[in-house]
């Protein structure tokens, strides 16, 4: 979890959280402006940290819910008196469901989320597109990088196109591991998430789409005729998309096509 930290103690760092503070205060600004809250909205901030990001954004905003896995951060940010009024919630934000949560839906999204949960939660935001409006989430520039990449380009695979088919991808910018207590060993940085309406891929072929997508970039320098074998699609439609083809070669629009 990339969180943030506004006067730093001595916090202990949970390495199983993946916890580096983000404490340069002209950043947190910068993220303040790029979300630009406004005071009718709601926000659900996932891993505020010691809230040094929830300070800026409570103030500005109608209301808001953060979730924070360690209890101990959980407390810190009771005591804050400018934070009061805020509902703060200590557990896993992939074991809630956003409509359950004390505030009114839809909600703006911000997060600074765990490096090794990034997937998940991206799939845990699909799973519930009727919550939310938008999302402005910290992740480590590589999954960034992968998230927006254009087909044809090797950082094109399986998250692109799964994610692809649901949110739109804006690559906001580029966040150095120096401005982190104690610094990540990677580059991060913010990408905004909207939705496409209506998706590219309804509810009931969800399944379907991502385990043939997953199967498709299992072997991705193999032609798709040798990674989709079997998988009942008509001759019709591999005619059309050519299945000599690798999954690189294919947008997000064949893919769907293909379910």
């Amino acid at each position: 979890m990339i969180s943030v930290l506004g006067n730093r103690k001595q916090h202990p760092f949970r390495k199983k959280w993946g916890q580096n503070f983000l404490t340069d205060k002209n950043l947190l600004d910068k993220i303040v402006k790029v979300v630009n809250p406004k005071i009718n909205e709601h926000f659900l901030e996932i891993g505020p940290g010691e809230g040094a990001l929830t300070e800026r954004m409570f103030p500005k905003v109608n209301s808001m819910v953060a979730i924070e896995i360690d209890p101990i951060l959980v407390k810190e940010i009771k005591k804050k008196s400018v934070l009061k009024g805020l509902h703060i919630l200590n557990g896993d934000v992939l074991l809630k469901d956003i409509e359950d949560l004390p505030i009114k839906n839809p909600v703006r999204v911000i997060g600074n989320i765990p490096y090794n949960i990034t997937s998940p939660i991206l799939f845990w935001l699909i799973e519930q597109l009727d919550y939310w409006e938008d999302a402005y989430i910290m992740m480590q520039k590589e999954v960034a990088e992968r998230l927006s990449a254009t087909v044809n380009t090797k950082l094109y695979g399986r998250l692109t196109v799964v994610v692809g088919a649901y949110l739109d991808i804006d690559y906001c910018f580029t966040i150095k591991p120096d401005v982190f207590i104690p610094k990540p060993k990677v580059n991060s940085a913010i990408v905004h998430l909207t939705k496409k309406n209506p998706p590219l891929i309804d509810d009931n072929k969800y399944d379907r789409f991502n385990k043939l997508v997953s199967a498709a970039f299992s072997q991705r320098r193999k032609m798709l005729r040798n990674t989709l074998k079997g998988w009942g699609i008509s001759q019709e439609k591999i005619n059309l998309i050519d299945f000599t083809r690798r999954p690189e070669n294919l947008t997000i629009d064949e893919f769907v096509y293909l379910v």
